[in-house]
């Protein structure tokens, strides 16, 4: 089970492949603030919800100094295909192998229909201008989050 983020942690840096192939790291957005979130899957309708919610208010996330990184275990053509397909803004990238998700804390066991699983565990990251985590949330709901967050984020 990996360790979960605190407020005042070192975000891990990661260096993953977005839905064209290109890469992406979190030190690319030093100066800024991040948003980045774990879902499980693409083209899921809980995650296409919460991409949904995100694009819909990236201009107000971005206008407040955020930017949105959103990451799964997918594979690049498959977060191509999200994106075209949901006419999505958000970055998406990849982490097959896991390590990212594990870094934050975002992937282990957890309950699925009363079952214990491992997976993908729902989660946000909110990371400061310096890379430090400001706000770590687990097992969040897909629908209502982006604008729970922007509450908790005063946007």
């Amino acid at each position: 089970m990996s360790e979960r983020l605190q407020p005042g942690d070192t975000a891990p840096a990661f260096t993953l492949p977005d839905a064209d192939g290109t890469e992406v790291s979190l030190a690319d957005h030093k100066g800024r603030k991040v948003i980045v979130y774990f879902y499980p899957a693409a083209l899921t309708p809980g995650c296409t919800k919460q991409a949904c919610d995100f694009t819909d208010n990236l201009d107000v996330l971005a206008s407040a100094g955020y930017d949105v990184i959103g990451v799964s275990p997918d594979k690049p053509e498959k977060l191509a295909k999200f994106r075209d397909k949901e006419n999505l803004k958000v970055t998406l990238v990849g982490d097959p192998s896991k390590e990212t998700l594990e870094a934050y804390g975002a992937f282990g066991e957890k309950k699925l229909y009363g079952k214990v699983v491992t997976g993908v565990i729902r989660s946000t990251i909110v990371v400061d201008e310096q890379g430090k985590v400001e706000h770590a949330f687990y097992n969040v709901k897909a629908t209502g989050h982006v604008a729970k967050i922007m509450r908790d984020l005063g946007v």
